[in-house]
């Protein structure tokens, strides 16, 4: 069995998450089983409605509340993150898939919702074969030092600047 890696998708702009999904379903092509975990996201986006069609591959659960963080967590916030992020532990550590994405980890993280001590930990916990995907903004560069691939979406130009709000299938 190869060893995994561990990528890190991070910067101010769109795409994160998206590439990371693009991942998930080029491994499900190729016959592996891949967890999606999806910190400080409780809300229905599109792609959950998607992967829930590939639930015979694709494993995804959600550690957050039915809407995102923009002030001062509040204790059912750090709650859900720190079971989220001990759930997520247990699955790296049993091997059983293939193909890991924490999705938005770093928010949880900026966030003060877990330390990046403790994700470094969970990280450090793996299955020597899991691939491992960690998103968000303001990735931490204790995570970008350990990662062996980072990439960085910036911003050049984006329609939000303009009052265009997220539109479903696009940008939820």
């Amino acid at each position: 069995m190869e060893k995994g890696f561990l990528h890190v998708y991070t910067g101010d702009g769109k795409g994160k998450t998206t590439a990371a999904l693009g991942l998930a379903l080029r491994a499900v092509g190729a016959g592996l089983k891949v967890f999606v975990a999806q910190f400080v996201k409780g809300m229905k986006y599109s792609e959950f409605e998607s992967l829930k069609k590939l639930s015979d591959f694709i494993t995804i659960r959600q550690y957050g509340r039915d809407c995102f963080i923009y002030q001062e967590p509040t204790p059912e916030d750090i709650t859900l993150a720190r079971n989220g992020l001990q759930e997520v532990r247990e699955i790296l550590i049993s091997g059983d898939y293939d193909l890991v994405i924490l999705d938005e980890a770093t928010i949880a993280n900026h966030y003060n919702l877990f330390s990046v001590v403790e994700l470094l930990q969970v990280i450090d916990s793996r299955s020597p074969h899991v691939e491992l995907v960690i998103t968000g903004r303001n990735a931490d560069q204790r995570l970008i030092d350990k990662a062996d691939l980072v990439t960085e979406m910036k911003e050049i130009k984006h329609y939000y600047q303009r009052g265009i709000q997220a539109r479903t299938g696009i940008e939820k």
